[in-house]
């Protein structure tokens, strides 16, 4: 039986594809398809940091270079986790403002990207509007950005576990 210290980096990688990978098929297929909850543009903004890490994954897993690479590879896994980490605590933030301090629903973020600039368009979405504040869908207790955060939280865990340890001999 293989144990989790016997995985070589490349498999490791793989787990964190896949994770990433069936994260997405979760939130497109279920909670868009299935249950019809259309994304507000901070959990879009959030599919695109998985998104970002399952190719930074991926590009590991293919590339499987020696041992600094591959720390190269989980310092930027980490680095892209902890953005998608900030981005959830803001969002779980936003679910737990007092009804009366939540922002007012805002433009999509479509029409932002095409009206003003990118970095412009990211903070406002990232300031965050009534849409992102609220909650669609409890499981466990735990809403989406909860959810998400804890997605995160395992995956970067995953990566600063590439980047402290040492190479099977």
């Amino acid at each position: 039986m293989i144990t989790f210290r016997q995985l070589s980096f490349r498999q490791v990688n793989l787990i964190g594809f896949i994770t990433c990978v069936l994260a997405m098929l979760f939130a497109v297929g279920f909670l868009q398809h299935y249950l019809m909850l259309d994304p507000c543009p901070m959990c879009v903004i959030t599919r695109v940091i998985v998104i970002a890490l399952s190719l930074v994954f991926l590009i590991a897993l293919i590339h499987n270079p020696a041992i600094l690479g591959q720390r190269i590879y989980a310092m930027l896994a980490i680095l892209v986790g902890l953005t998608g980490l900030g981005v959830q605590f803001r969002h779980i933030w936003l679910q737990n403002l007092p009804p009366d301090q939540v922002p007012a629903c805002g433009p999509g973020l479509e029409f932002l990207i095409e009206t003003q600039p990118l970095f412009t368009a990211l903070r406002q979405v990232l300031q965050g509007s009534g849409d992102c504040a609220e909650i669609d869908w409890i499981f466990l207790g735990m809403t989406i950005p909860m959810q998400t955060a804890v997605l995160f939280a395992c995956l970067i865990a995953l990566a600063v576990w590439q980047l402290i340890r040492k190479p099977i001999t």
